[in-house]
């Protein structure tokens, strides 16, 4: 089957199928394109700890009154009539 008849693969990212387009236009050969950097394992591992204990901490912190008043405004915030 020849290349031109054969279904492509769709990028998803603007700047790539922009450059797809220009090199099968000019018929040059696609430019590398570099993957991303693998995540340092250790700083994720502390990552996930600090998101972990965050919002427990935080309520452990506040009063009940305090707890109650945010409790409110996060109801009265969610069953608002939507603005028209």
């Amino acid at each position: 089957m020849p290349d031109r008849l054969r279904k492509k693969k769709k990028a998803r990212d603007l700047n790539i199928l922009a450059s797809q387009i220009v090199s099968e236009a000019t018929e040059e050969e696609k430019p590398e394109v570099e993957p991303e950097p693998e995540k340092n394992p250790a700083a994720v591992e502390l990552g996930r700890k600090g998101g972990l204990k965050g919002g427990k901490a935080r309520a452990e912190k506040l009063s009940p009154e305090r707890r109650r008043e945010i409790a409110k405004k996060a109801a009265q915030a969610r069953w608002k009539s939507p603005k028209e």
